[in-house]
């Protein structure tokens, strides 16, 4: 079986959120997916809420460092990424875009890209068009056709609802994203990470000023 390493963004800023709880639902879904496909998911969440001093220091600083180095290590290694924000006024919502301002130049080229999004009514559904699909086609992600957007109303739909009716229904959507996402990550060859060590520069070179 081979392996993928699955990177899952969630911006909530509250503990549970719904912003969570649709990653986590996204993320379930893809690892099936992934499942039936022979390849074995190793699943990488960064909660952003958790970020956000070590993101204001970055923005004023331009370094790095501890938890948020290793979450943007974590989202440049992935083969593939869920992203989910809540919508605060038609848009993402800052922390979000500020994540993402930081991760580096290129590291999200080529990368199969899951969008999702959360909001108190579905009158914000049309952020995931008109605000992330932009900020993902210019960092030049590969963004499945379908994005998941769940309203509060979204989640007490029941149990008994057919995953397979395409009029609208959170758990059709949330199926429907996770195939697309699967079959871009089982299609593609894992991602070469460069190693920082392969060739060092020698003694003599650096005294040289080679």
């Amino acid at each position: 079986m081979t392996r993928r390493t699955l990177a899952v963004v969630s911006s909530g800023l509250r503990e549970p959120s719904s912003t969570r709880l649709l990653a986590d639902r996204l993320t379930a879904a893809t690892v099936r997916e992934l499942d039936a496909l022979g390849v074995q998911a190793d699943v990488e969440v960064v909660e952003v809420r958790l970020l956000a001093h070590d993101l204001t220091n970055m923005l004023l600083t331009g370094f790095a460092a501890g938890d948020l180095r290793a979450a943007l290590d974590t989202v440049a290694r992935a083969d593939g990424l869920i992203a989910v924000t809540p919508i605060f006024s038609g848009s993402f919502s800052g922390l979000f875009k500020n994540f993402f301002d930081v991760t580096e130049q290129g590291a999200l080229a080529g990368m199969p890209v899951l969008l999702g999004a959360t909001a108190g009514t579905a009158r914000h559904s049309l952020a995931l068009d008109h605000a992330l699909r932009p900020l993902f086609a210019y960092l030049r992600a590969m963004v499945v056709p379908t994005g998941v957007f769940a309203a509060t109303a979204d989640f007490g739909a029941t149990a008994q609802q057919d995953v397979s009716d395409e009029s609208g229904a959170l758990d059709s959507r949330v199926h429907r994203a996770a195939r697309e996402l699967a079959g871009l990550m089982g299609a593609r060859e894992p991602r070469a990470v460069a190693d920082p060590f392969a060739n060092p520069t020698s003694f003599e070179d650096l005294l040289a000023g080679r």
